[in-house]
């Protein structure tokens, strides 16, 4: 449990990056903090007093405490130089393929990464990113936390840019931020996908997708563009919508419920290769073969699609490569070189053994 003292300081400190303090402003007197907090004097003495060998506050002999210039310290050369990673995930699916990209960049480079994990959790992204403005990195690499649902950490992403350090979306961007990215063209593959199963002869296609990530929102957007293009066959489309906060077993249920029916689809595009493992299981369990009776397709490419019976279709994700070409891009911005701002990996399908024309 934290201390009154540590209580204090963390919430000034954080009311300082989120801007609520603005850099010269004038601070609550030392009474005014006592009562705000209920503390005693010394507690409010010793959280300034830390505040300010951060470099976070200043006092002014009988005219108070202000915000000092932190940001000008966030970019102050530490022993060890390092790239920071914030990602929703770190252990395991297609994740560690990317960061090792990061990682081998980096490392030629004689630095080190510092690695962030969100899962998922927009609170944990802003510690996380707070967290990371407070060490002095030299960049500062993200993958966005539930980017389909708006951005609750914009005070500090406003203030990130402020400082100047470089910094670089993997995987989705907030598109109301000005910073670098680079993404899969997930529009352009699901829409490929929805078009190659539709030319197999697969006219009912369940789609299931997560919507609360803009990667599976424009996956989402792709399915539905295909088709529009075949309009005799939109009444025929269906999908399944989750997010990551939702119960996966009621999701399921709710997939098991359209399998069973007379008319179940004939094929079924998952949002990502993880989903698909898990759908092969339930058409299993329900009697029903792969890819007889249904087509399933992923996304991602992950490292089992290839080993499971039957082998898994899906989509290329270009893993340790966007890890390398993102640490790359944050390296030719530290030394002024040319870059390209905006990177999208043209889909590359991979055609496997569990689809088949019908």
């Amino acid at each position: 449990m934290e201390n009154k003292y540590d209580v204090v300081k963390r919430d000034i400190k954080e009311k300082i990056l989120s801007g609520y303090y603005s850099i010269n402003d004038r601070l609550p007197t030392e009474a005014s903090l006592m009562e705000q907090y209920g503390v005693s004097r010394y507690t409010i003495r010793r959280a300034i007093g830390d505040l300010e060998t951060d470099h976070y506050v200043y006092r002014i002999q009988g005219g108070g405490m202000f915000v000092d210039d932190w940001q000008k310290y966030i970019n102050k050369p530490i022993e060890g130089k390092m790239i920071g990673v914030i990602s929703t995930h770190i252990a395991d699916y297609i994740f560690p393929n990317i960061i090792t990209g990061i990682d081998r960049y980096v490392s030629a480079e004689g630095y080190s990464i510092l690695i962030s994990n969100t899962q998922n959790d927009p609170q944990k992204e802003r510690k996380g990113i707070k967290k990371m403005m407070e060490i002095g990195l030299s960049g500062l690499i993200i993958e966005p936390t539930q980017s389909a649902l708006g951005n609750p950490n914009r005070d500090l992403y406003d203030k990130l840019k402020e400082t100047g350090l470089p910094t670089v979306f993997i995987n989705a961007h907030y598109p109301e931020l000005d910073f670098p990215y680079l993404e899969v063209n997930d529009y352009e593959a699901e829409r490929q996908v929805t078009n190659k199963l539709i030319g197999m002869g697969h006219e009912k296609i369940l789609g299931i997708f997560k919507i609360d990530d803009t990667q599976g929102v424009h996956r989402m957007k792709g399915y539905i563009s295909a088709y529009q293009e075949h309009r005799d066959l939109v009444m025929l489309s269906e999908m399944v919508m989750y997010q990551s906060s939702d119960n996966m077993h009621n999701v399921f249920t709710r997939i098991e419920s359209i399998l069973a029916r007379p008319d179940r689809p004939t094929a079924i595009i998952c949002y990502h290769d993880q989903i698909a493992i898990r759908v092969i299981d339930l058409v299993r369990s329900m009697g029903l073969k792969i890819p007889e009776d249904i087509s399933i397709f992923g996304f991602d490419n992950y490292k089992l699609a290839k080993y499971i019976s039957p082998k898994l279709s899906t989509v290329e994700h270009p893993k340790e490569t966007m890890g390398r070409d993102a640490a790359k891009t944050i390296f030719d911005i530290i030394e002024g070189r040319p870059y390209e701002k905006n990177k999208v990996y043209d889909p590359e399908l991979i055609i496997r053994e569990s689809i088949k024309k019908i």
